[in-house]
């Protein structure tokens, strides 16, 4: 049976100097092989689910990272066993030196696979640079087909230049053309059957992803759509769902349809965590390094490099960091409750 992802591979460690996987395993034996880093919490779009109705303070330019701050960082990850990164924001591509960061990193040594999370909206024009410049793989955001609900839910237009985006990265030949969805309920959960369909002639993975609590963004279960309701209502309209093998590190649940080019996958997240296998870890755009998407913990890798920290220094701040992941994240319910940065903050 096929996966739908590439297996990552462990390097040889090192406790000596906290080289190799050493500084990248839990103390769980978690191996984090997979960096996500944000490049911005500016945004093109407003969407209800990821920034607060009334907007968030962001962070001085002068303490995001830098480029050269990023490549330094990212290549001690990469050194230690990181062979994944993803570009997230915010919006990654509205970063001006976004052309210069995807190159410099797809020339790391180590580094298998560069991708990017994008809300598609001025991708479109920049993807054929940033393909031959080493981006291999390409998640877009898109939670409905209906231009005037498009409107609505990111307080922004723009649906035109995302499906424009879509059909770019097709014609480009990624494959496949990921579409992030956050399903929720009385506002999308009726496109469902209509996301579908655009996996049948094209080879694109429509992955749908349960509604998450973060700061601000008004979260209520009453609005969360369980992946086993998504899916039923995919196999009641169409035939041959096909469960596919995932592997252990993988965040999604991931299936295919008799017929259609590409496949649908569900990131189960509230209802089914897949903290066990766990392999990410995220670098956010002010320099924090945060283990875990739903956990309030923070380290501030830049203030560590910018007074000076060498790089066994640093590996050894990441490596405690790691040390101290948790097994799990906590309940939907108590990560409701609990603080935590607004996900425009943290990066998608």
């Amino acid at each position: 049976m096929p996966y739908l992802t590439s297996s990552a591979t462990c390097l040889e460690s090192s406790q000596t100097d906290y080289s190799a996987s050493d500084m990248l395993v839990d103390s769980f034996g978690r191996f984090h092989n997979y960096l996500r880093i944000s490049l911005t919490e500016r945004c093109n779009l407003r969407c209800q689910y990821c920034m607060p109705t009334e907007g968030v303070e962001l962070t001085p330019t002068t303490q995001l990272l830098t480029c050269d701050e990023i490549i330094r960082l990212s290549k001690l990850f990469v050194t230690s066993g990181v062979d994944k990164i993803r570009l997230t924001g915010g919006e990654p591509t509205i970063r001006k030196d976004i052309e210069e960061i995807c190159l410099r990193l797809s020339n790391l040594k180590g580094l298998k696979t560069l991708s990017m999370t994008t809300n598609g909206v001025v991708l479109a024009k920049k993807l054929p640079k940033l393909k031959e410049f080493g981006l291999s793989m390409i998640n877009i955001s898109l939670d409905t087909l209906v231009p005037a609900k498009f409107e609505f839910m990111t307080r922004r237009k723009g649906h035109e230049k995302v499906m424009e985006s879509i059909n770019a990265a097709v014609e480009l030949g990624y494959n496949p053309v990921k579409i992030n969805c956050v399903v929720m309920r009385g506002i999308n959960d009726d496109e469902i059957c209509d996301f579908v369909e655009l996996t049948r002639e094209k080879p694109i993975n429509v992955r749908f992803i349960e509604f998450m609590p973060f700061d601000g963004n008004v979260w209520n279960v009453k609005k969360l759509v369980p992946y086993v309701e998504i899916l039923d209502k995919v196999k009641q309209q169409f035939d041959g769902v096909k469960k596919l093998q995932d592997l252990p590190t993988a965040t999604a649940k991931n299936y295919h349809i008799n017929g259609h080019l590409g496949s649908i996958s569900f990131i189960t997240s509230m209802t089914e965590h897949f903290c066990s296998g766990c392999n990410r870890l995220r670098l956010l755009a002010d320099g924090n390094l945060k283990v875990c998407l739903f956990g309030p913990s923070e380290v501030s890798l830049r203030d560590s490099l910018r007074a000076g920290v060498d790089d066994l220094g640093l590996k050894e701040i990441i490596g405690s960091a790691i040390k101290k992941k948790k097994a799990a994240h906590a309940g939907m319910f108590d990560l409701a409750k609990t603080a935590n940065r607004p996900m425009i903050h943290i990066g998608g």
